[in-house]
């Protein structure tokens, strides 16, 4: 009986703390497109899409065995009024700027645009966001879906973070670029494997390529000078708070008035992965906020 009662009690404690994770679907061109979403009781309230890498989908960002990236920036939420998006990629990829990616997502050619221009609309009708306040941060292969959102649909989108993540090179770039600037922050390793930090090609394993990359550098003078931004950016080394992860972080930004930010940083020692001295989420979000 004891056991049972136990067993009773860690149900409904999970139930209790899964309650406020909500999913839904939408049909786009044929394609059901699914997303989960921590909805939010006040009106007004930001929207930030927190997308997943490639071969993964809108949970598994945010749980990576027993490390939960996304959880103090959950905390975050309620009390800083932003509704949290998790939308899942098609096949578990996103349909992105690479054009020779392999991908289902890139070969099919699936509308991204259409599936979060009607997300966008869907919290607009069902919780009344504001609008104007609608950011993406993304890490990896979602890092390159926050990029393509900046670049085809600047319109809705008032600013993004891409973690992991190198614009693709001149060769590889199938984007309608709109060319608008915007508030982009870039967080990137030094010793990145995956997504080379000089630039080069990516792949995952031996049956998935996505193709060259630009170097970080490229994709930061990219957003920077389609800023209007000239000459050197400003450096500040941020605190190593945690010396045990051999990693250290430098932050390179261009800021002026009437101009969109363009930071980023430097994770020197990092691979494809989050460095420990900060919180990238709340990084992020703090970025959203200057911007």
């Amino acid at each position: 009986m004891k056991n049972l009662l136990s067993l009773m009690l860690f149900i409904c404690c999970c139930q209790l703390a899964n309650a406020q994770i909500l999913s839904d679907s939408m049909m786009i061109e044929n394609h059901s497109r699914s997303f989960f979403y921590l909805p939010t009781n006040k009106a007004k309230a930001s929207l930030v899409f927190v997308l997943h890498g490639s071969q993964g989908d809108g949970m598994l960002i945010r749980k990576y065995g027993n490390y939960e990236p996304t959880k103090k920036f959950e905390e975050l939420a309620a009390k800083e009024n932003i509704l949290l998006v998790f939308p899942n990629g098609y096949k578990r990829y996103w349909n992105e700027c690479r054009k020779t990616a392999n991908s289902a997502a890139n070969q099919e050619n699936i509308n991204e645009e259409a599936f979060f221009g009607q997300m966008i609309s869907y919290f607009k009708e069902k919780y009344q966001i504001d609008e104007k306040k609608v950011f993406a941060v993304g890490t990896s292969g979602g890092g390159h879906m926050a990029y393509k959102l900046a670049l085809t649909m600047p319109e809705k989108f008032r600013a993004i973070t891409a973690i992991v993540a190198n614009l693709p090179d001149t060769n590889n770039f199938d984007c309608a670029e709109k060319r608008i600037a915007k508030p982009v922050m870039i967080v990137n390793g030094t010793l990145d494997p995956i997504n080379p930090y000089q630039g080069g090609e990516v792949k995952l394993g031996p049956t998935v390529n996505l193709g060259f990359v630009r170097s970080t550098d490229r994709t930061f003078d990219y957003w920077a000078s389609l800023a209007g931004y000239k000459g050197e950016p400003s450096l500040e080394k941020l605190p190593d708070n945690d010396p045990n992860d051999h990693k250290t972080i430098e932050k390179y930004t261009f800021k002026e008035k009437k101009k969109p930010e363009v930071t980023l940083l430097k994770v020197i020692g990092g691979k494809h992965d989050y460095p420990n001295d900060i919180d990238v989420y709340l990084e992020a979000w703090a970025f959203f906020k200057r911007n």
